[in-house]
């Protein structure tokens, strides 16, 4: 069973080399100080996301970051799951179904009304974990990005 963990500001350096395994997967490139800079103010308590460690705090093996926005179509503040990975070596487990399916019920406590991800087209594996977790595809909406 997988565990959710707050990460703190002690957690960085684990949860940085997360991040960093996550990117070269990916084919992300980042430096380790720009990671830093970005994950510190999640770790402080900044009001616009959280990151979590999945499974135990001294050896995670895996994190979800989520980013909080606001949506009067959905009814209030909403997540976006910004990064989420879990090590090649404990995937197929059950484990990233479990956070998922966790997850939106412990965010809406916190008066999280929605969660939204966005998912490579061709990776047909992510696609289905995300379905049975009960995401659906918002066949009228086509996700755009600029950036500065």
């Amino acid at each position: 069973m997988s565990t959710l963990q707050l990460a703190r500001p002690d957690d960085l350096p684990k949860l940085e080399a997360l991040v960093a395994a996550y990117h070269v997967f990916s084919g992300i490139e980042t430096t380790q100080d720009g990671r830093n800079a970005a994950l510190m103010p999640l770790l402080e308590g900044i009001p616009h996301g959280v990151a979590y460690l999945i499974g135990p705090r001294v050896a995670p093996v895996g994190y979800i970051i989520i980013s909080f926005g606001y949506s009067v179509e959905m009814g209030g503040m909403d997540g976006f799951i910004d990064e989420f990975f879990i090590r090649e070596r404990v995937r197929g487990r059950g484990m990233g179904s479990e956070v998922l399916l966790s997850l939106l019920p412990a965010l809406e406590s916190h008066g999280i009304k929605a969660l939204h991800l966005e998912v490579d087209r061709d990776d047909e594996a992510a696609q289905r974990l995300y379905q049975r977790a009960g995401f659906k595809p918002r066949d009228k909406y086509h996700l755009m990005t600029r950036t500065a």
